[in-house]
């Protein structure tokens, strides 16, 4: 397979998840859109380097990682929608449990958040270790510790799945 269509193939089948990765940090939808799109950019630039990679995703998600601590001064809080509604009880319904889940997140720390995305998202501890550049016990011991949000009449946190449908990529 050619280098371009490797890459392809990588931004067609990741590029929605890293985008509400991206979100989930607090980047604003249009800069998360760029910082998904650059970090598809710099994974083609390194292996037309001749940079050996050998766990594609995660890296990607590490230079977009990387890209949103960059940039966060000048980002602000996104406005998410984890739920779509069709009527106006389910709306009200929807924009409740959005309040109460976002009021949970953001009592966790911006660490604790990306931990736990990156869990959600299927990544193992020494996946996320190798993102955001910790030892792989640390991981372990701080998703431990971390409060476990939930969603009202739940008894967890809805699935990344659930964030695909803010995605401009789906």
């Amino acid at each position: 397979m050619a280098l371009h269509e490797t890459v392809e193939k990588l931004f067609a089948e990741r590029r929605g998840e890293v985008y509400v990765y991206l979100v989930s940090l607090g980047t604003r939808p249009q800069e998360a859109q760029e910082m998904t799109q650059e970090s598809f950019l710099r994974y083609f630039v390194a292996l037309r380097d001749g940079q050996s990679i050998q766990n594609p995703r995660a890296w990607v998600y590490a230079v977009a990682h990387n890209l949103a601590i960059n940039a966060r001064p000048r980002s602000e809080s996104a406005e998410i929608s984890l739920y779509t509604a069709e009527t106006p009880e389910s709306l009200a319904i929807s924009r409740e449990r959005m309040a109460q889940l976002r009021s949970a997140i953001q009592n966790l720390s911006p660490q604790q958040r990306s931990y736990l995305h990156l869990r959600a998202e299927g990544f193992r501890y020494r996946e996320i270790a190798g993102i955001l550049g910790i030892n792989p016990s640390t991981v372990g011991e701080f998703l431990q510790r971390s409060p476990r949000p939930r969603c009202p009449g739940s008894a967890s946190l809805p699935p990344a799945s659930a964030c695909r449908a803010v995605s401009p990529y789906r």
